[in-house]
């Protein structure tokens, strides 16, 4: 997207970009998640951004808001900060797969299992209700399985382009039996890393509006430290109620763009 294709610098553009940020921050806070499955879309649709660029920046504002809510999070004690980066290793070098395999498998097939997968997720979550006491152990058997989540995690962002919190915090409740609370700070605190790589990859291709990131992360920042506050309040199984919610929105979104890419086929 070149300067001449950028949304002007209206009063309208900042608006849009702060309303966009006030709500990926709430819903980074309550589902750990980094918001960019709401930022891309909305950029998109209300801006005019295409795809591609709409992702970098909103990768780059994905970068304060993980940030501060992991602080939120931190705070009670629900971050495990190594596990967190065992699993950032993990999908640093799976998104490099996931690049590579991007142009050699069909994307409708892979959306269409990805799909499959959030489904039975969503199924999952009403019969698996975590426990606030579970804490998340790093053994020799969490290990490796933390490093496997991550690298299947940055492969599928890489052909996908979803978020790391869409696979790991289900993955983590469901697949290691931790916490909610603590799934969901220690996915933020892993994005972290990643967000940071993946942002100065797009600076080099100049794929990023900063002045858009800049705002829709300070505007996530304001909102993700209440999101963070209304899921410890909220009880496990509504939490699990809402997030199933939101992960119908995340199938919904990608169940059209199988359809549409079948199509263009």
């Amino acid at each position: 997207m070149t300067d001449d294709t950028r949304p002007p610098r209206t009063a309208r553009f900042y608006i849009v970009c702060i309303g966009v940020g006030l709500l990926a921050g709430l819903m980074s806070g309550l589902f750990g998640v980094g918001g960019g499955t709401v930022i891309v879309p909305l950029l998109v649709l209300l801006l005019g951004f295409d795809q591609r660029f709409a992702a970098g920046t909103s990768l780059a504002a994905i970068v304060p808001t993980a940030s501060v809510g992991v602080i939120t999070y931190a705070i009670d004690g629900h971050v495990a900060w190594i596990p967190a980066l065992i699993l950032a290793a993990g999908a640093v070098g799976g998104a490099q797969i996931g690049t590579w395999l991007l142009p050699k498998i069909s994307q409708t097939a892979l959306r269409w299992a990805f799909v499959v997968f959030l489904v039975g997720v969503i199924v999952s979550l009403y019969f698996v209700i975590p426990s606030r006491d579970a804490e998340l152990e790093l053994t020799w058997t969490t290990g490796p399985g933390l490093l496997a989540l991550g690298i299947v995690t940055g492969i599928l962002a890489g052909l996908l382009g979803v978020g790391g919190g869409i696979i790991v915090v289900p993955a983590l409740l469901l697949l290691f039996g931790t916490s909610d609370l603590i799934a969901r700070g220690t996915s933020l605190l892993m994005m972290i890393p990643t967000a940071v790589s993946g942002t100065v990859g797009n600076l080099r291709r100049s794929n990023v509006d900063l002045r858009a990131a800049a705002c829709v992360g300070i505007a996530a920042c304001t909102t993700t430290a209440l999101g963070a506050s209304l899921a410890k309040i909220v009880d496990p199984f509504v939490g699990n109620v809402l997030f199933s919610i939101f992960l119908v929105f995340i199938a919904a979104q990608m169940a059209v763009k199988a359809v549409r890419g079948r199509h263009q086929r």
